[in-house]
C-alpha cells in the first residue's frame, strides 16, 4: 500500500469525503469506498464519509494497489519530448484516439502508453494510465502523461487551478482583423448533436480563449490561441464563434471553405486538409516533484507545415522542439 498524509489548512475545512475526493483527484464514490474498507484515518482514527475535517486535521490514507483493467499494451511509435520517473511530456501525432471508448477499443494512447511504461496502469484510476488532459483525435501537440499517483494528483490540481498554460497554433478561415482578442462564451454540450459542443447548451459552463494573430496568408489567418478554461472542444467552438472556424474542422464548419477560393489563393492545398488544423504547441506547468515551472515546444506535424509553406510562410519556427525552465513572464 502507498500511503498518503493530508492536512487540512485554514480556511478549507470540509466533509471527510469532499476533501479527499479534491485533493486525491477521486470521485466522492471512489473516496467513500475507501473510507467504508478502513483505508483512511483521521487524525488516528476510523472515520465515516460525513465527518468534518477541521483546520490542522491530519488525514493518512493508504491508496490500495490498483486492480487489473482490461487494457492491453499496444507497442506504438510515441514522440517524447520529455521524460524522468514522475512524468513525461509527448507530442500527440493526428489521428491518435487517447483513451479507448466505443469504436476505439485499442490501438489508443492509452494502450501505447501502457507498452511503453507498464508501470503506468492504474495511475489516476482504473483504465486512466496517468492521463491528466486529454486533446481530440486530430488535434496534434504537448500532453503531459502523469507516471505515478503523486504526480497525477499535484498536476490534476494545477489544471484544476488554472496554473497549466497552454498555447495552441491554428489556421482558421478568413481574415481576422483585430491583432488580438478575448473570447469569453459559455459551453456545453449541443441539445440536438451530442457530437458538438454550443453556447446553446442548458448546462454551459463559462468558457473564455485569448487569441493573437501571427500571420494573414490570403483568406487565411494564422493565430495563437490560449484557453484560460479548458472546456470540450474549446478553441474549435470559440474560433468559429468569431466567423473564423479552423481549417479542416469537419464539426464547426471549417471543411468546405476551400471551395470558394480562386486556384491562386491556396484552392488545391487547402482542399486536401483532411482534419482541423490545431496544434498544442507550448505546455507550462510546475514539476510536481521539484516545483521548478516547466515549459515544452512540440513541434507542428508535416501536414501542416507544408500547408503553411504552400501559402507562403515559413513554418521553420514552429518546426524546433523546446524545453526548459520558464520566467515569470511566459510568452
Amino acid at each position: 500500500m502507498r500511503p498518503e498524509k493530508l492536512r487540512c489548512v485554514q480556511g478549507r475545512q470540509d466533509r471527510l469525503d469532499r476533501f479527499l475526493a479534491r485533493e486525491l483527484d477521486m470521485t466522492r464514490s471512489q473516496v467513500k469506498r475507501l473510507i467504508q474498507e478502513g483505508h483512511v484515518l483521521l487524525n488516528g482514527n476510523p472515520a465515516r464519509p460525513s465527518s468534518w475535517v477541521e483546520a490542522g486535521a491530519l488525514v493518512q490514507v493508504h491508496l490500495p494497489p490498483p486492480k487489473p483493467s482490461g487494457l492491453e499494451p499496444e507497442p506504438m511509435e510515441l514522440s517524447i519530448l520529455y521524460e524522468d520517473q514522475e512524468l513525461l511530456v509527448l507530442n500527440k501525432q493526428a489521428g491518435l484516439v487517447v483513451h479507448p471508448g466505443a469504436g476505439h477499443l485499442g490501438g489508443t494512447l492509452v494502450n501505447g502508453l501502457l507498452a511503453h511504461c507498464p508501470g503506468i496502469r492504474g495511475v489516476g484510476g482504473l483504465e486512466r494510465a496517468g492521463l491528466v488532459h486529454r486533446l481530440d483525435k486530430d488535434t496534434t501537440g504537448a500532453m503531459v502523461v502523469a507516471k505515478t499517483e503523486r504526480a497525477h494528483r499535484l498536476l490534476s490540481l494545477q489544471f484544476r487551478e488554472r496554473k497549466v498554460s497552454k498555447d495552441y497554433l491554428a489556421l482558421v478561415w478568413g481574415l481576422v482583423r483585430e491583432e488580438r482578442g478575448l473570447v469569453e462564451l459559455s459551453l456545453g454540450r449541443d441539445p440536438k448533436h451530442r457530437l458538438r459542443i454550443s453556447p446553446r447548451s442548458r448546462r454551459s459552463r463559462e468558457a473564455r480563449t485569448a487569441w493573437e494573430v501571427l500571420a494573414r496568408l490570403g483568406r487565411t489567418t494564422w493565430l495563437k490561441a490560449r484557453p484560460e478554461t479548458g472546456r470540450t472542444h474549446q478553441i474549435r467552438v470559440h474560433l468559429a464563434s468569431m466567423g473564423h472556424p479552423v481549417v479542416g474542422d469537419p464539426l464547426y464548419g471549417g471543411r468546405s471553405g476551400w471551395k470558394a477560393l480562386p486556384p491562386a489563393e491556396g484552392r488545391e492545398v487547402l482542399g486536401k486538409v483532411e482534419r482541423q488544423l490545431l496544434h498544442a504547441w507550448r505546455l507550462c506547468f510546475e514539476h510536481p516533484l521539484s516545483g521548478e515551472r516547466l515549459c515544452f515546444q512540440a513541434p507542428i506535424p508535416n501536414d501542416l507545415a507544408w500547408v503553411l509553406q504552400a501559402l507562403g510562410l515559413d513554418p521553420s519556427p514552429w518546426k524546433e522542439s523546446g524545453s526548459g525552465r520558464s520566467s515569470s513572464q511566459e510568452p
